[in-house]
């Protein structure tokens, strides 16, 4: 016997290989244009003769179902209105569990996912996720804590510029409770367990406990007047005494001086004893702290080289402070410079699955993505050619951006108005948001079309995010408490951003509805139900005038 080629099978018999031949032949006829136009012909004249015997018995019709309808009793409106009520119930109960669980709408979701396809449509599916490695393992994520107030790291002056703030528009813009944390820290930062051996650092620790402004001042020259060189008592005069920036600046000078001998003296004898090793973290901080506002001093004086450099030198110097985020602060002025590859050089180091995720690492991100392609994105053309690569990496970083707080789009796009930042921010909230927008906004508007491509995108992420909320997405579960603990920390005249919440699908008003007209309607049958069979046969009347009336009459 011999082997056909392999599959097991011998060569098709001449009989089949005639009958493909005719079916392939008549494929080809009937794909021919004229034969669409005969099929077409004798489509219409099925439907010409449908239209013209359907008037000859539509008379005939009419009256039966006028006839049957006419005998039926209250009892089975009352039934019908019960029985339709009682579904439409059921419908909606599942929708919204459905809903709750999911996040869409069950109805619309079949109807988008099968129904849409068999009439022709496009199946508008989202595009996926990226891999963001913001915390792959899921049950780490569900662990993280939820409302940690941070420190701002672009906190401002209370002195050269909150109360100046205040003087003009009369309106208080730090909470107490802000305050309150301000003062908190200012007595772990600033004070240690042996300053009562020193009375100009026990009068400061007086001053850091004071709530009056105007007391902490005189606390602070009182501490001068008996140690000239106490960096802290500078430290506060700089922070509300000076009224500007170049007044703060110099009080920090001589804070900077006091602070430098006061450290290379707590270096030389802190393995000596534990109080002196807490003195030297309380020196360490307090230079720490000077150098940074010395920085931040010469930003905002606009000589940005020499601030760089001085953060640079502290990253440097103190490489374990980096809790204190005083890389938030080089972030910022190297976009001043507009030096953007140094930019993307820090978000390299600090942009880390180990390291706590900030509304100005996400965002500076997006925006370096965003400069790549913001300029020539338009999207009309993108619906048409679809997004390039560069595009749905720009794309993507916005979405993990908004992800992490939804609440700075608002500001960046200003669709809310911006507020002074407080001095401490809750990561995810709103108040990350202001004091994040506040100084970033005049960088995306430098970077042309990046406004324009955050506005065309940013709203989409809520569409991929899972829902509800518990379960995160590329970051842990969006904290509950954050709409609570803003309020504390910004203004009373400021509108807190909440969370955008998902909106109920149409389906499930829809249901809603129908369920609730339908339960009206069996209601007011079981109690009047004479009246409800008139008025079910008025509507009979508009339903069919023709033959109605006549058969309604001789019933």
């Amino acid at each position: 016997m011999a082997e056909s080629g392999g599959s097991g099978r011998g060569p098709p018999c001449p009989g089949a290989a005639a009958a493909l031949r005719r079916w392939e032949q008549l494929r080809r006829r009937a794909a021919a244009p004229w034969a669409r136009g005969l099929l077409a012909v004798a489509a219409g004249l099925g439907l010409l003769y449908a239209v013209l015997r359907v008037p000859l018995r539509l008379r005939d019709g009419l009256a039966a179902v006028t006839v049957f309808l006419s005998t039926l009793t209250p009892k089975f409106y009352f039934a019908l209105t019960v029985t339709s009520s009682f579904i439409s119930g059921l419908i909606f109960v599942f929708e919204w569990w459905h809903f709750r669980k999911y996040g869409t709408s069950f109805i619309e979701q079949v109807s988008v996912s099968h129904l849409r396809p068999l009439i022709g449509g496009a199946e508008n599916s989202p595009p996926p996720p990226a891999a963001f490695s913001a915390g792959d393992n899921d049950t780490s994520r569900q662990n993280m804590p939820e409302c940690k107030v941070w420190r701002n790291p672009l906190n401002l002056f209370r002195g050269a510029e909150y109360s100046r703030y205040m003087w003009v528009t009369g309106k208080e813009p730090l909470t107490y409770y802000d305050m309150n944390l301000s003062a908190q820290d200012h007595q772990n930062f600033f004070t240690c367990d042996t300053d009562a051996l020193r009375p100009s650092d026990t009068v400061m620790q007086k001053a850091w406990r004071e709530r009056n402004p105007q007391a902490r001042i005189k606390a602070a020259y009182q501490a001068l007047e008996l140690n000239n060189d106490c960096a802290t008592a500078y430290v506060l005069l700089a922070e509300e005494e000076a009224t500007t920036i170049v007044d703060a600046e110099k009080y920090f000078k001589q804070a900077l001086k006091a602070g430098e001998m006061i450290y290379r003296k707590s270096q030389n004898c802190h393995s000596q004893s534990p109080q002196h090793e807490a003195q030297l973290r309380r020196d360490t901080n307090v230079l720490v702290y000077v150098k940074r506002r010395l920085a931040m001093c010469a930003r905002k004086l606009g000589r940005i080289r020499e601030a760089v450099k001085m953060m640079r030198d502290l990253m440097k110097e103190f490489p374990l402070l980096s809790m204190l985020n005083i890389h938030e602060n080089l972030l910022e002025a190297l976009l001043e410079l507009q030096a953007y590859a140094d930019v993307q050089a820090v978000l390299a180091k600090y942009d880390d699955i180990s390291l706590p995720k900030s509304a100005a690492i996400c965002y500076t991100a997006a925006l370096l993505k965003a400069r790549a392609v913001s300029e020539r994105f338009s999207p009309e053309t993108a619906s048409k050619r679809g997004l390039s690569t560069a595009e749905i990496n720009a794309v993507e970083a916005i979405h993990r951006a908004v992800e992490f707080n939804p609440h700075v789009p608002k500001y960046l796009l200003e669709m809310k108005s911006l507020v002074l930042p407080p001095e401490h921010i809750l990561k995810r909230g709103d108040s990350e948001a202001v004091a994040y927008a506040f100084f970033h906004l005049q960088h995306w508007k430098r970077i042309e079309g990046a406004l324009n491509l955050l506005h065309c995108t940013w709203e989409g992420t809520f569409r991929m995010i899972p829902y509800p909320l518990e379960k995160g997405h590329l970051f842990y579960p969006y904290p509950s408490c954050t709409e609570t603990a803003d309020r504390e920390l910004l203004p009373t005249f400021h509108e807190v951003s909440v969370y955008p919440q998902k909106e109920l699908p149409f389906f499930i008003h829809f249901t809603a509805g129908l369920c609730s007209f339908s339960a009206m309607l069996a209601l007011l049958t079981h109690q009047f139900p004479e009246l409800m069979v008139i008025l079910a046969k008025a509507v009979l009347r508009v339903l069919w005038p023709v033959s109605a009336p006549s058969v309604l009459a001789s019933s």
